[in-house]
C-alpha cells in the first residue's frame, strides 16, 4: 500500500494544476460555509453576552420581546419586595424599571437612516448590569437631558459622539458617555434617565423590569412568587435565557440561507471533484492496469484513488478555513427581533472549522468515489492495451 500511495502521491505533484483546480473548488465551499456561520454564532454571541446569570427580565406575559411590552409602575415596588430580589449596600432593592423604544439616526457609512434602540434606565441600571464600563465621559445624571451612548451605536451612527446633541422624542439630549459592556448587545444602544424618556415619548409605562437575584438558583422562586401575585400579570425569563430566544430567528434565518448556498457549491464541488478524478482515472488506464498485473487488488487501487480524492479534499478544506480565518477581524450589524440595529463581531469558531473540514473530506469522498470504483473495475487486459 505504501508504494501504492506514493505513486498517488507523483500523480498529483505531476497534475498539480488539475489538482489545484479541484482543491480551490472545495476550499471556496469551506470558506462560504465557514464564514456564513461565523455571521450567525457572531450575532448570537453578541446577544447572549447581554444576558447575567442572576439577572431576570421581567416583561407582560404575552409579550415576545420587551420593546412591545408594558410593566406598570405599581407593580415595580412589589417586584422589589420580593424576598428572592438582591439589595445594594443601602439595602435598596436591585430592581431596573426601563423603557426600550427605537429611534431613527442616520448611519455614519451612507448617511441612510436606520433604527437604533434606546433604552430608558434608572440609577440601580448600573448596579444591575455590571458589565458596564466607560471609556470616555461619565454616567448620565439623573433628572437631567443627558444619555450614554454604546461604543459600536458611537461609531456607526452620526451625532453620537461625546458632546454632541441629539435629538429624539420630544426632547434634545446631550452625549455625555460613552460606554462598552463586553461585546454585548447594549453597545448598540442608547441610554438615558427613564423619567424622562417615558414622558418624551409620551408613555405612561416600563416595557420590562431587570431583577437582580440573590443567586442564580432563586429564579424558581421568584418565578412561582410572581405568578402567585394576581397583581402580576408578568413573566419572568433568565435574562440570559431571553436574549438567547431573541438571536433564534436571526441567526437561523443567517444559518438556513448560508446552509442553501454551501449545499449548492458542495454539489458543485463534488462533480467538479467527480471529473477530475475521471480524468485521471482515463489519463491513467495503462498505469492501472500495470499496478493490476503487479499484484495489487482491486481493493487497493479503489482506496488509492479513494485516498488521493479526499487528501485533495483535506488540502481544499484547510485552505478554505485559511481563507475564512481573516473574517475573524471584522464586525457587521443586522436587525434583532425589535428591528433595530445590533453591531456585532464576527466569530469564527474552531468547532465548526473542525466540522468544515470534515464536509470538505466528505465531499471528496463521495466526488472521488465513483470514479475510484472505475478504476477499481477496469479489466487487466483492457487496461493494458489502452492507448
Amino acid at each position: 500500500m505504501g508504494l501504492i500511495s506514493s505513486y498517488n502521491l507523483r500523480s498529483m505533484i505531476v497534475r498539480k494544476g488539475t489538482a489545484a483546480m479541484t482543491a480551490m473548488g472545495i476550499a471556496m465551499v469551506v470558506a462560504v460555509f465557514v464564514m456564513t456561520l461565523s455571521i450567525a454564532q457572531g450575532f448570537r454571541s453578541t446577544l447572549v453576552a447581554s444576558g447575567q446569570p442572576d439577572n431576570v427580565m421581567v416583561t407582560r406575559k404575552s409579550a415576545t420581546s420587551e420593546n412591545v411590552s408594558a410593566v406598570l409602575k405599581p407593580q415595580v415596588p412589589i417586584l422589589e419586595a420580593m424576598p428572592q430580589v438582591a439589595r445594594g449596600p443601602d439595602g435598596q432593592a436591585l430592581v431596573s424599571p426601563e423603557l426600550v423604544v427605537i429611534i431613527s439616526l442616520p448611519r455614519i457609512m451612507d448617511d441612510y437612516p436606520a433604527n437604533v434602540p434606546a433604552r430608558g434606565v434608572g440609577p440601580k441600571a448600573f448596579d444591575v448590569r455590571d458589565n458596564i464600563t466607560f471609556v470616555e465621559g461619565r454616567r448620565f445624571r439623573a433628572g437631567m437631558p443627558e444619555i450614554n451612548v454604546g461604543k459600536q451605536a458611537a461609531g456607526r451612527f452620526k451625532g453620537l459622539t461625546l458632546g454632541s446633541d441629539v435629538k429624539f422624542g420630544s426632547q434634545t439630549w446631550k452625549v455625555v458617555g460613552i460606554f462598552t459592556a463586553d461585546d454585548s448587545s447594549f453597545e448598540s444602544e442608547v441610554w438615558g434617565d427613564v423619567d424622562l424618556m417615558i414622558p418624551a415619548f409620551q408613555r405612561n409605562e416600563y416595557t420590562s423590569a431587570i431583577a437582580k437575584l440573590t443567586d442564580a438558583s432563586a429564579f424558581d422562586a421568584f418565578q412561582a412568587a410572581v405568578a402567585a401575585d394576581p397583581r402580576l400579570e408578568l413573566k419572568p425569563q433568565r435574562e440570559r435565557e431571553y436574549y438567547e430566544s431573541q438571536s433564534e430567528t436571526t441567526a437561523t434565518l443567517i444559518r438556513a440561507f448560508g446552509t442553501f448556498v454551501t449545499v449548492v457549491l458542495s454539489i458543485g464541488a463534488v462533480f467538479g471533484a467527480m471529473n477530475t478524478m475521471y480524468a485521471l482515472v482515463s489519463a491513467r488506464t495503462r498505469e492501472i492496469g500495470t499496478l493490476r498485473a503487479l499484484g495489487f487488488s482491486r481493493t487497493s487501487i479503489l482506496s488509492s484513488f479513494m485516498i488521493e480524492s479526499a487528501f485533495l479534499a483535506l488540502v481544499g478544506g484547510l485552505l478554505g478555513s485559511i481563507l475564512a480565518l481573516p473574517i475573524n477581524t471584522l464586525s457587521g450589524a443586522t436587525g434583532g427581533a425589535n428591528f433595530s440595529q445590533v453591531a456585532f463581531d464576527f466569530r469564527v469558531s474552531p468547532m465548526w472549522l473542525g466540522v468544515a473540514v470534515a464536509g470538505a473530506v466528505l465531499m471528496g469522498l463521495v466526488g472521488g468515489f465513483l470514479p475510484a470504483w472505475r478504476a477499481a473495475r477496469t479489466p487487466i487486459t483492457a487496461a493494458l492495451r489502452a492507448a
